[in-house]
């Protein structure tokens, strides 16, 4: 393979030879070539996969009532910060209170049946070992006593009950955090018969966020957790602000017959930038490397004018080369060359010769070079004619299309 690709370049070369030739007479004088280069050096490549996502807070608890009321009063508003446990709401509590009473009379006289008919238990049971009253009066006695117990644990019950009731019309914090949404007022009455109606909305510590976002399924094989991320937001979109892959659900979504999966992104926000619903256009760093000898992916693609280089050849100084060495005459090539190489076009002082490379990453802005020129060395990006677009433009027409027949 290497010879062969050595072959290759000698053939190009006697092909430019010949070129020269057939096109001396009509070479174009080297102050008209126009010379782009750009030098190998250290850089960076990544391989991004994009899409967009929403923000939301990591933590978000719905705080509501488990009792019905009006609202007495609210100490907290939007935005407000919370501890756990702080008091949030006060329901009115008359009713409640009131229950909490009815429910204690309710105990008391349960309370009080239960003793009388456990007294008369206890007189009438001696009464019966002697055989001295009937088995209907006793089994009735014991019926009683029963009865009494059951109706003093339902009074008991209930009577917690409306005591937790009168507890649930204090509305605390579950979490630390902020609240960003409140749907009540006070004077509003809330009825819980059915449902918890929400009060309050909580989102846990806003200085840690997270971005949900849908990949699609041509995609999400790149995906992997620890990979860094980075994104921006319409608010503010000057600034980037990085994160990294947290969690893959392996959940699909289909819409419109589109598979997407979706992706958790840390995000942190210690500036508090960020907020809940915002849109984050993200970019997911699937493959990066850093502080590695690139040259611009276009010097890759770059292939010189014959005539245009021949020209050029033809006209240029005697190659500069440092002492000890001689410049690469036409035709000459490495000895080894990668089976894998990729020809760049080299400029070494006036010289100009194409040098075979091993290419690594390519981003298509950036390319990898693996071997084959090292840092500082000049390479070819593009070689053209001065002012031959401006002639095109002039002319009116296509420079790849014959002109109009000349008039007599």
């Amino acid at each position: 393979m290497k010879k062969k690709t050595i072959i290759i370049i000698a053939l190009l070369l006697i092909v430019l030879v010949s070129a020269a030739l057939v096109l001396k007479p009509n070479k174009v004088d080297i102050s008209q070539i126009d010379i782009q280069t750009a030098k190998a050096g250290k850089g960076n490549i990544s391989t991004i996969v994009e899409s967009t996502g929403t923000l939301e807070a990591i933590t978000t608890v719905e705080v509501g009532t488990q009792v019905s009321g009006i609202v007495d009063e609210l100490f907290v508003d939007y935005n407000s910060y919370v501890k756990k446990g702080q008091l949030l709401a006060k329901i009115d509590t008359t009713n409640l209170a009131a229950q909490l009473e009815q429910s204690q009379a309710t105990l008391d006289n349960a309370k009080a049946e239960l003793d009388y008919q456990q007294a008369t238990y206890n007189r009438m049971a001696p009464l019966n070992d002697k055989q001295l009253i009937s088995q209907t009066d006793f089994d009735q006695l014991v019926y009683n006593l029963n009865k009494a117990k059951a109706s003093y644990n339902n009074a008991m019950a209930q009577h917690k009950r409306n005591k937790i009731n009168l507890d649930y019309a204090l509305i605390y914090s579950p979490i630390d955090g902020v609240v960003l949404n409140k749907e009540v007022e006070e004077g509003q009455t809330v009825a819980a018969s059915f449902n918890t109606p929400t009060l309050f909305t909580i989102a846990n510590d806003l200085t840690q966020m997270q971005v949900e976002a849908d990949i699609d399924e041509a995609d999400i094989g790149h995906i992997k957790e620890g990979q860094r991320v980075e994104f921006t937001v319409d608010a503010y979109p000057e600034t980037t602000f990085e994160g990294e892959v947290t969690q893959l659900r392996w959940e699909p979504t289909v819409t419109n017959n589109v598979v997407t999966y979706t992706i958790i992104i840390d995000a942190p926000n210690p500036d508090y930038k960020l907020m809940p619903g915002m849109t984050a256009t993200i970019q997911v760093f699937i493959l990066e490397k850093n502080d590695i000898l690139v040259v611009p992916s276009k010097a890759l693609r770059f292939n010189p004018d014959q005539k245009l280089l021949m020209s050029y050849m033809s006209q240029q100084a005697k190659p500069e080369m440092p002492e000890g060495q001689t410049p690469p005459e036409m035709g000459s090539m490495p000895e080894q060359a990668p089976s894998d190489a990729t020809m760049v076009w080299v400029k070494e002082g006036t010289n100009i010769h194409p040098v075979p490379v091993k290419i690594g990453m390519n981003d298509d802005i950036n390319a990898e070079i693996l071997s084959g020129i090292k840092s500082g060395q000049e390479v070819l990006l593009s070689m053209e004619q001065k002012g031959a677009n401006e002639s095109a433009a002039r002319s009116g027409g296509n420079p790849f299309m014959p002109g109009p027949p000349g008039r007599r």
